[in-house]
């Protein structure tokens, strides 16, 4: 007999470990015990040595699907003799390290039979769950995962419950969100009459089955009605709708103040969306998960839709149910449900009753509310699959939130770089950008990036970043040694963290936005650089004071230099521009000398006696910063081909603009493979007394050919579609021409893809399929969003590695 100790590390809360190893243990004969810790999963284990080392590869190749174990301690300690196999209760031990709790898990296949089946105790129970499945992050107070620290404390478990959670060999053995009927949550619900906004006072309670399914009776009559149902899921409500109802769709995008942007939708399967959308086997694999992502999935090429469901655009956002409540739903009422986030137009996801009422009470006709509460603000998250060719197939997230986030992303610091102790001891706050934003804690070699929060341009969103962070900082413990910040003076978040910073007397980084982009695909992918960092997006503070947007750094892990850029143009209006896409062609057309070209007088017919106005602001340099966005040029192309004039929602100028090619192709007008592209001037860049690397590159890509041949194609009346695709593929050469020069002068040959430009399927997937032709290795965000939503991981990979001072080198 011999006796080791284990601690388990990694996401091992939650997630039916105890039970696991329980049972793992009675399997082979051992005996001890196993204790959930703040500090993980220790287990004390006794047996035959040979048994032993099985039983330790098991926990690892065995563990539960939705746990993650990122390490495990072993140490030979002595046999203390015991009878069997026991499960210890948590204990209170305080400590630095992070045993994390898995996100929260969508509704498991042994729970959905149960549900829908009338001789089960919870027969349509809408909070149905196990150790496999439903709630965790999002009504958790603290650690460790216990039901005392859940926002299910309120509800004393009845003897049948608390029977299956005392049963190691129950599949409810320690679920804490354990329920049903008879002890658990309950529905609610209210149907607003007239103009008069509900109150909680108005709620019908269920006490039981039958009143809990005429909730869900009432709820599905509204939805057949053409109505608007507020519902409360895991992390926030959303607003629910027929998908095939255009007057319904139409009411609620005038109620959410959402003109044009698309709706997901909801199906009871998979199979469901056959004929309408292409999936192939990794969508379907995503769509399945436990994490039960929305899913961008290509519209079949005959598919119709009812009008202001995801017009003009190639893709629709597929997702299946992940709660008990949504397989009623969409179960009953037999179609295809709208499932949108449940806030007004840009306003964080509304968690509380008191909120519900007050900001979506006319909005939505009927509410199906219930009393467990909400403890963190969860969206739901989106992803796509890439088609890369040969090089086959990639995630790409569009959105991290539920079911994902916060779980960690581990960190490798390269040997020699920084001190392992050192870094160790670092416990970093990064707050991200403005928009899209997440934030990021960091502490012994994990990074902790925060779920999508939005954009941070109104006192409520940013005071629910506040809150959240707040949160974050309870429940990991928290207490940061390095913040870091965006180099732009005016963002909330960096102002925020640079007051903490002075406040607290800690140390500030400031991280240059791309670089940040940069940092996040080399710290996801594990690279230590030089890297050529392409970054391409729509916004970014630039050490010169310009606005930054299409960059070639060369990078490592603490540094850059800006080897190449995109020709400033001028953005007149500043703000103004990214809203109006008239302003911002104005401005290119003005830098590039082709006002005058006579494609060019739709759009000065557009703009009438602004133009004179913005020429002024230009020359006088009033409001008219300068930028070598790539995002802005996509905006620009948009509005001269009249794609997009007056966009509803951020992007939508440039998804158009790519909706465009897809359309194209799909109806067999453009070649897929057409790589036709305008002319892109490479010229040396010119430096002053006062220029630095970080500050003025080595080459400038000239977009001004680009834009002539462009306009001579519309006034030779070619197609819009081809414009379009020409368009797109000169921004894919200029990916190459920008690799190619780098591995000329630099003989780099790693590639990184990130900004939010790349949330472009068709740039996205070309650009990288040529690039691994060429030769170069090809790095992209894999676990987070090439968007502004990696910027948080990517200051923390800085400071992280950063040498003492803290200071960009």
């Amino acid at each position: 007999m011999e006796a080791l100790h284990l601690q388990v590390k990694g996401i091992v809360q939650g997630v039916g470990f105890r039970p696991f190893i329980y049972r793992l243990a009675h399997e082979m004969g051992l005996v001890g015990w196993v204790l959930n810790s703040t500090e993980g999963v220790f287990v004390h284990v006794e047996g035959d040595p040979d048994v032993l080392d099985r039983f330790v590869i098991r926990v690892s190749e065995e563990a539960p699907a939705a746990a993650k174990v990122s390490e495990i301690d072993i140490e030979e300690v002595p046999v203390e003799g015991y009878e069997g196999f026991e499960i210890h209760f948590s204990d209170d031990v305080d400590t630095r390290d992070v045993t994390f709790v898995s996100p929260d898990l969508a509704t498991c296949d042994c729970c959905v039979e149960e549900l829908f089946d009338p001789n089960n105790r919870r027969y349509r129970y809408p909070f149905i769950n196990c150790t496999n499945c439903g709630p965790r992050f999002t009504i958790l107070n603290q650690l460790p995962y216990d039901r005392a620290n859940t926002s299910m404390r309120a509800f004393e478990m009845c003897p049948a419950c608390a029977k299956e959670y005392a049963d190691p060999a129950n599949r409810r053995f320690h679920a804490q969100p354990d329920a049903c009927f008879d002890c658990g949550p309950q529905l609610g619900w209210v149907r607003r009459s007239g103009d008069v906004k509900p109150a909680l006072t108005d709620v019908n309670w269920a006490c039981d089955r039958e009143s809990s399914d005429d909730i869900i009776a009432e709820a599905v009559s509204l939805l057949h009605e053409g109505g608007i149902l507020a519902v409360k899921g895991l992390g926030g409500y959303h607003l629910v709708c027929d998908a095939a109802n255009p007057e319904a769709l139409a009411k609620l995008r005038s109620r959410k103040h959402r003109d044009g942007k698309a709706f997901a939708v909801m199906v009871t399967k998979a199979a469901d969306v056959e004929g309408l959308c292409e999936v192939n086997e990794a969508e379907l694999e995503q769509l399945e998960s436990p994490a039960r992502p929305i899913v961008l999935l290509k519209k079949a090429p005959s598919a119709q839709f009812a009008a202001g469901l995801a017009d003009k655009l190639p893709e629709l956002g597929v997702m299946l149910p992940a709660t008990p409540l949504q397989h009623l739903l969409v179960h009953d009422f037999g179609g295809m449900l709208v499932m949108t986030s449940g806030n007004l137009h840009d306003m964080p996801i509304v968690t509380t009753e008191a909120a519900l009422f007050d900001q979506l009470g006319m909005v939505a006709d009927g509410f199906v509310v219930n009393n467990r509460e909400i403890v963190s603000r969860y969206d739901d998250s989106v992803v796509r699959i890439l088609d890369l060719g040969e090089a086959g197939q990639v995630t790409q997230f569009v959105r991290r939130a539920r079911g994902f986030a916060p779980a960690p992303l581990s960190v490798e610091i390269p040997e020699g770089e920084v001190e392992d102790a050192v870094m160790s001891e670092r416990c970093v706050l990064a707050a991200g950008s403005e928009q899209k934003n997440t934030f990021a804690f960091a502490r012994g070699g994990k990074v902790f990036p925060s779920q999508h929060l939005g954009d941070m341009e109104d006192a409520a969103s940013f005071d629910a970043w506040v809150d959240t962070v707040r949160l974050y900082e309870h429940l990991l413990r928290f207490q940061p040694s390095v913040l870091v910040a965006d180099a732009h003076p005016e963002y909330l978040t960096s102002k925020w963290v640079r007051n903490q910073a002075e406040s607290m007397h800690i140390p500030l980084l400031e991280c240059q936005h791309h670089h940040a982009h940069v940092l996040s695909v080399m710290g996801e992918n594990k690279l230590a650089g030089p890297v050529c960092g392409i970054a391409f997006d729509g916004t970014g503070y630039g050490f010169d004071g310009a606005i930054w947007g299409g960059e070639v750094l060369l990078a490592n892990l603490q540094a850059f230099e800006r080897f190449a850029n995109f020709a400033y143009f001028p953005l007149p209006g500043g703000a103004a521009a990214v809203k109006q896409p008239d302003r911002t062609a104005f401005g290119a057309l003005w830098a590039f000398d082709l006002l005058e070209h006579p494609a060019a007088q739709p759009l000065l017919e557009r703009l009438g006696d602004t133009a004179g106005f913005l020429e002024q602001m230009i020359d006088a340099g009033i409001n008219a910063p300068s930028t070598s966005s790539v995002g802005r040029l996509f905006d620009a192309a948009s509005a001269l081909l009249g794609v997009c004039t007056q966009p509803s929602y951020q992007g939508e100028a440039a998804i158009l603009l790519e909706a465009l090619v897809h359309e194209g192709i799909a109806e067999g007008v453009l070649d897929a493979g057409n790589q036709e592209a305008y002319p892109l001037d490479v010229i040396k860049n010119t430096a002053t007394e006062n220029s630095t690397a970080q500050d003025t590159s080595v080459v400038l890509f000239d977009a001004a050919s680009c834009f002539a041949a462009l306009l001579d194609d519309l006034a030779a009346g070619t197609a819009t579609a081809l414009i379009a695709q020409r368009f797109h593929n000169t921004m894919v050469l200029a990916v190459l021409q920008a690799a190619q020069l780098a591995y000329n002068v630099y003989g780099v040959t790693t590639v990184t893809l990130s900004g939010g430009v790349f949330l472009n399927r068709y740039l996205t997937e070309r650009a990288i399929s040529r690039l691994i032709e060429l030769g170069f290795t090809v790095a992209v965000n894999r676990d987070l969003p090439p968007s502004d939503a990696s910027i948080s991981y990517g200051q923390a990979m800085l400071a992280l590695n950063a040498h003492e001072g803290f200071e960009e080198e």
